[in-house]
């Protein structure tokens, strides 16, 4: 009988430490979605992360450099500072530069 339960507490801890890896899954990435921010004007064609504006559904269909409707998902506080070719800056809001045609 005393094997019997060495199993149960075995299988006990074995779930206890899968509950808490889950919560530690759970925690990095809430943290890590939290530490970006929707940055305008600064993917390249075809490399934006969802939604950029009219004439575009998803990632990866914007259709110029630097569309100022396309956004790209970065580390939260660098958005504003990122210096792009041209002297085109990013934006936390959607921009009326580079659209297509």
């Amino acid at each position: 009988m005393q094997h019997k339960t060495a199993i149960s507490a075995s299988a006990l801890a074995g779930a206890v430490a899968l509950a808490l890896s889950g919560s530690a899954l759970v925690a990095s990435t809430t943290g890590a979605s939290a530490a970006t921010e929707k940055c305008y004007g600064v993917s390249m064609a075809g490399k934006n992360d969802c939604a950029a504006g009219p004439g575009t559904t998803c990632a990866g269909t914007s259709k110029v450099d630097y569309q100022g409707n396309a956004w790209k998902s970065v580390e939260a506080g660098t958005c504003e500072t990122m210096a792009l070719e041209g002297g085109r800056m990013g934006s936390l809001e959607p921009l009326d530069r580079d659209l297509p045609a």
